[in-house]
């Protein structure tokens, strides 16, 4: 017998299709309930605003890929020596993991925190500190480690210019995509182009200040 799906789980998931393909800030209440076919009441009454169900929406990846990504990065850091393209290595496993959430997680996450940082969701930030501030702490440390002549002002323009491709990367994944089969017939799935992104990361992350 197929589990009962519950108002709260309604409401999330059609939540997260709609920020996933329209943003935070251009999805309503309105259309969310909607298509979730609930009424505002049961927004209200499971999450309170719209601040908490976006967080609600992005703790479901957040819970699975934080602990991972946490295992991943302290065990790294047991080693002598590491490289940028180690630490960012480390998220393959984590966010093939999202797929337990949904079939297509990781890409559903990626383009969720795309639009949270494309859109300056600032509570967002504070309840990723809040609750996964340790797991950070782990990769920044990770990073300094692999990458010790550059100050901590370098790496936080590095790291905001990694979250900047990676952003486009994400929400021009599609056209990409098509240009790609189109012009050099390459066929690649929104979850491979990861195997993309990480070497580029790295390099930007590497290299030498002009």
């Amino acid at each position: 017998m197929a589990k009962r799906v519950t108002t709260k789980e309604k409401i999330l998931n059609a939540a997260e299709a709609l920020f996933a393909e329209h943003g935070f800030e251009q999805t309503s209440l309105r259309q969310i309930t909607a298509d979730a076919d609930v009424n505002l009441a049961s927004v209200n009454y499971h999450f309170g605003s719209k601040k908490a169900l976006i967080q609600a929406v992005m703790a479901r990846y957040l819970e699975v890929l934080m602990p991972a990504l946490e295992q991943e990065l302290v065990a790294l850091q047991a080693r002598n020596k590491i490289s940028t393209r180690d630490v960012f290595d480390c998220f393959r496993k984590p966010l093939a993991q999202l797929r337990e959430v949904r079939k297509h997680g990781p890409t559903l996450f990626l383009s969720l925190l795309g639009f949270a940082y494309a859109e300056i969701q600032g509570h967002l930030r504070r309840y990723t500190m809040d609750h996964f501030g340790h797991v950070i702490e782990h990769l920044l440390a990770a990073l300094h480690q692999a990458n010790p002549q550059l100050s901590p002002v370098d790496m936080f323009w590095r790291l905001h210019f990694v979250l900047g491709a990676t952003v486009f990367a994400q929400v021009s994944g599609p056209a990409l995509r098509e240009i790609a089969a189109a012009d050099f017939g390459e066929t690649i799935a929104a979850d491979q182009m990861i195997d993309r992104l990480i070497p580029f990361l790295a390099g930007g992350v590497d290299a030498s200040a002009a």
